[in-house]
């Protein structure tokens, strides 16, 4: 009988260890690698035109090689898994497009030229309901999940095996909050987590508040399982969420408060209902500035290191004109303490640009691009001078800082997204 419980026992925990053994398989075979840098290309949107930029790994520079031009102004892009596929989606929707003017909306696949990056059609665009703001795919790109801001939504589309797009995949009812913002999948796959910023408090109407939801997720179809809102959601206005390569934590941004979260992750996804740690990640206090506010968050492939970029965007007066008053554009540089994810800040590294959006980090996790997004007017001592919207390209060195290498400007009225694709 001694033996038959001890058999029993030890059937359990190679049962578990079996099961922690596949949890760990899926987030290797998902995650970036740090390491030796590879091959890579550089996409960036500018308005309706996704440029491809060649990357030499080295050097940290980029030359432009070609684009491709889509029906309306790019807002999100993601590569498939296999490094095969860029799905990116577009609309002409957005803060400067007037409301109630209607639209369409999609998204396009691009096969990628294994050799060169190039960017080719794959398949029909498919059309969405309504503007997307963030796009993902599913850890085995077997679907795209797509959120939407106004009215917060969220849509999932099947993948077909070819890698073309295919038909939408019905959801029943959803907690989908106010303002979805970004939608990750987790890297267990068994999970869905959308974003909800909601809104500020204005004149006219109170704030609306925020949450980070996430959904069970199967085979294309979400359900509610929880929703994370310290505060009731109020003064907690969460813009994106990353996730440590431990499976530990996840580190979210704040964007009106200016703050950085981390919270304890389990193992299918699930969060805690609070903050373990709250930091700031400007170098000074923002004292009222106008404009002030956070945006992208990627943690470091090696989970050493957390980037938040910090954007600054209020105007002044000056002799009949707007110009740029004054603020942090900048990418915040956190260590992260890999027992239990406090993150400390050690550097903000000037983008020399303004309003950096987006931001990405190579797989090898060596080199960091910032797409500073728009041209700007600022007051110099000859006068007032106009800075361009550009990429600005960063070393990464051992110890997690930053050394700025070259900024490329772009003629563009706005510079929305940015991202690195490995090649085979």
């Amino acid at each position: 009988m001694r033996s038959a419980r001890k058999d029993g026992r030890w059937a359990r925990l190679a049962i578990l260890a079996g099961v922690a053994a596949l949890m760990f398989a899926v987030q290797a075979r998902t995650a970036p690698k740090a390491g030796a840098p590879g091959r890579a290309v550089l996409y960036a949107a500018a308005e309706k035109e996704l440029l491809q930029f060649d990357v030499d790994m080295n050097t940290a520079t980029l030359v432009q090689r070609g684009s491709v031009t889509l029906p309306e102004n790019i807002q999100e892009a993601w590569p498939h898994p296999s490094g095969k596929f860029l799905y990116v989606t577009w609309s002409n929707m957005g803060p400067s497009v007037p409301a109630g003017q209607k639209s369409p909306h999609g998204v396009t696949a691009f096969r990628i030229d294994p050799a060169t990056g190039a960017l080719h059609p794959h398949g029909e665009p498919i059309s969405l309901p309504q503007r997307a703001v963030f796009m993902t795919s599913d850890m085995d790109g077997t679907h795209i999940i797509v959120a939407h801001n106004e009215p917060s939504a969220v849509t999932v589309h099947i993948i077909n095996p070819d890698g073309t797009l295919g038909s939408v995949v019905p959801q029943g009812k959803l907690d989908v909050g106010v303002y979805a913002h970004q939608v990750r999948v987790d890297p267990s796959n068994q999970a869905v987590i959308i974003v909800t910023r909601g809104n500020g408090p204005t004149p006219a109407k109170p704030e609306d508040p925020g949450a980070i939801k996430v959904f069970d997720y199967k085979n294309g179809v979400l359900t509610n399982r929880q929703s994370i809102a310290p505060g009731g959601g109020y003064n907690f206005q969460v813009r994106h969420l990353d996730v440590h390569p431990s499976g530990k934590w996840d580190f979210v941004t704040l964007e009106r408060q200016n703050k950085l979260f981390v919270f304890k992750r389990s193992p299918d996804g699930s969060l805690g209902e609070s903050p373990l740690f709250m930091k700031d990640p400007l170098a000074e206090p923002p004292n009222g500035r106008r404009g002030q506010a956070v945006s992208s968050i990627h943690v470091h492939p090696n989970g050493r290191f957390v980037y938040v970029a910090n954007r600054a965007g209020g105007m002044v007066s000056f002799e009949g004109q707007k110009v740029f008053g004054g603020g942090e554009n900048s990418i915040a540089v956190f260590s992260i303490n890999q027992q239990t994810g406090e993150p400390a800040l050690i550097q903000n590294a000037d983008t020399h640009g303004f309003g950096p959006r987006t931001f990405s980090l190579d797989r090898s996790g060596k080199i960091l691009v910032v797409a500073n997004q728009s041209a700007v007017p600022v007051r110099g001592d000859k006068g007032v001078s106009i800075v361009p919207a550009g990429l600005s390209v960063f070393k990464v060195n051992e110890d997690g800082k930053l050394d700025f290498v070259h900024k490329y400007d772009i003629q563009t009225s706005s510079l929305f997204w940015t991202g690195f694709v490995s090649l085979p």
